[in-house]
């Protein structure tokens, strides 16, 4: 199905670094999705007042947040899950994907090659680039259904853990496959003690 037909593309608007503070209303700004986020966040790295924040479009819980522009063709279009509990603002050269299917599973699309060959084709500028929310609409996904999209994000969270989290992921694997290793031994070598 195309994106159009499952959600809806709201862009972001009004959003600088000079609106940040210290606490207040969560905010996402484009350049953080290039350079701080990975594939979702629960929490944002910085907020805005709360004046300022009644102006602005919010991602809520399970909306995609898009940096619309970049410099290269390959992380234009970059996408982090929002999964806060509060609303958060997104600034102006972003879009927010609002669905009602698994957030992680059309996170993951949109890391997909089908998806990158799509962004290369509609990518337009010349120093900085950008698609349109309209080229995003006609993006089209396989769509399983919820119980197989579960599925398949239980999956491919845990190589992306093992495969970016080296602190927990490695360790982890580790400690499971001794443990499977522990127990495969116990059960294959557990006739000798049977008197």
């Amino acid at each position: 199905m195309r994106l159009g037909e499952i959600g809806t593309f709201t862009r972001g608007n009004g959003l600088t670094k000079s609106d940040f503070v210290e606490s207040g209303v969560p905010c996402i700004h484009y350049g953080q999705i290039h350079t701080h986020y990975h594939n979702y966040t629960y929490n944002t790295i910085s907020f805005v007042s709360a004046e300022k924040a009644k102006k602005l479009k919010k991602a809520k819980y399970g909306d995609l947040v898009i940096a619309g522009v970049s410099e290269d063709k390959d992380c234009v279009c970059k996408a982090v899950v929002y999964l806060g509990k509060q609303e958060a603002c997104v600034s102006g050269d972003t879009f927010i994907f609002s669905h009602s299917q698994n957030p992680k599973f059309i996170g993951y699309m949109f890391q997909t090659e089908n998806f990158n060959t799509f962004k290369h084709k509609y990518a337009q500028g010349a120093k900085v680039l950008r698609v349109h929310n309209k080229q995003l609409e006609k993006f089209q996904i396989p769509l399983p259904p919820l119980k197989v999209q579960n599925d398949i994000v239980e999956i491919l969270d845990k190589f992306d853990t093992l495969a970016n989290d080296l602190t927990n992921g490695i360790p982890a694997e580790i400690e499971a496959r001794k443990k499977q290793y522990e127990y495969y031994r116990e059960r294959l070598l557990s006739f000798i003690a049977k008197d």
